[in-house]
Formats: structure tokens, C-alpha cells, sequence
């Protein structure tokens, strides 16, 4: 008798194809945008007072985050995100070959990018390895985080990719592209 969750079509449903590929696309591009955006903006923007954009909706200024998402946590706990970040990138990974649903890989693979964007800064950015800062640069409403948090592309893309897999959870469909009431009937 197998534990495992019956993961087989039902009779006359079709085989969905597997979604690595797309997981992987969107986790390549959310890192690419991540590295990219923090190299401009470091190169060109640090020690330099904010810049506003669109009417002051937006402000880009460089801040060396050594705290979690919305600068929660305490300093010198940098290296527990590292870890927990390589937590989470390890069980995309262990399900990315079960993946069968479109949002789910897109929302999985938005999550991966972001989440290796900032695992990057803090393995190779001061004060050092699993200790570096992560570089933020994006503040709406106002400048220095006074009003919303500083943050950076890969936040942003581990934030859409969240929201994705939880509206496909509130939606109903698991990652192997079956709805959750189909899997109830299998039982």
C-alpha cells in the first residue's frame, strides 16, 4: 500500500504536460531583473539622496537591508533568512517535477528568482558570507521607508509570485493541475 498521493488522471481526463520549463523561465527572468536593477542602482545611486519618480509615487534610494522582507528581524540574524531562504528554494525544487499547473509554476518560479536574488546579496555582499546586506532601492509614497517599506525587484517577485499560488489555492487547483474537489473524490 503506497502513501503517495494518487497523482494519475482519472479515467477519460487528460495528461496535463509537465511546467519545469515555465518555472524555470520565470525564476531566470525575476533573477536576471533582480541582478540587473541592483547593479544600476548600486552603481549609479549609492551615497546619493533619493530620486523621485512619477510625481513622487515612487523614490529609488539605495539601503542595505540586513533585516527580512519590511525590515522585520533582528541584526546579526542575517544568516537564518539564508537558510530559511534555502529552504524554500529546495522544496520549489522537490515539487518543480510534479508541477502541471500554469500559475502554479509561474507563481513557484517568481518565488525561486526572487528568493535567489536575495540569497545572492547575502552570500556575496558585506559584511560577508550568509551575513551580507541585501540592496533595496524602491520606496513608494515616500523617500527612506517613511510611509512603505524599501524594497527591490526580487521582493516584489517573490510577493506576485505568493499571491499567485495562494489565489490558485483559492481557486482550487493544486500544482499537479487538478482541481482540490477532484482530488476529494479520489479518496
Amino acid at each position: 500500500m503506497s502513501t503517495e498521493p494518487n497523482t494519475e488522471p482519472a479515467a477519460g481526463q487528460a495528461i496535463l504536460p509537465r511546467r519545469i520549463g515555465l518555472l524555470a523561465a520565470a525564476a531566470v527572468v525575476a533573477l536576471l531583473l533582480d541582478v540587473v536593477t541592483k547593479t544600476v542602482v548600486v552603481s549609479n545611486l549609492e551615497g546619493k539622496p533619493p530620486i523621485e519618480a512619477l510625481g513622487g509615487l515612487v523614490y529609488f534610494q539605495v539601503i542595505r537591508n540586513p533585516y527580512a522582507a519590511f525590515s522585520l528581524g533582528v541584526t546579526g540574524m542575517t544568516w537564518v533568512f539564508s537558510l530559511v531562504c534555502v529552504g524554500v528554494l529546495a522544496a520549489i525544487i522537490w515539487v518543480a517535477p510534479k508541477l502541471r499547473s500554469r500559475g502554479w509554476a509561474l507563481g513557484l518560479g517568481l518565488v525561486f528568482g526572487g528568493a535567489l536574488g536575495n540569497l545572492l546579496d547575502r552570500l556575496f555582499r558585506a559584511p560577508g558570507a550568509l551575513q551580507g546586506h541585501v540592496v533595496d532601492f524602491i520606496s513608494v509614497f515616500a523617500p527612506n521607508a517613511q510611509v512603505f517599506p524599501i524594497f527591490n525587484l526580487a521582493d516584489s517577485a517573490i510577493c506576485v509570485g505568493g499571491a499567485l499560488i495562494v489565489l490558485m489555492a483559492l481557486l482550487g487547483r493544486d500544482y499537479d493541475g487538478r482541481s482540490t474537489k477532484e482530488k476529494a473524490g479520489d479518496k
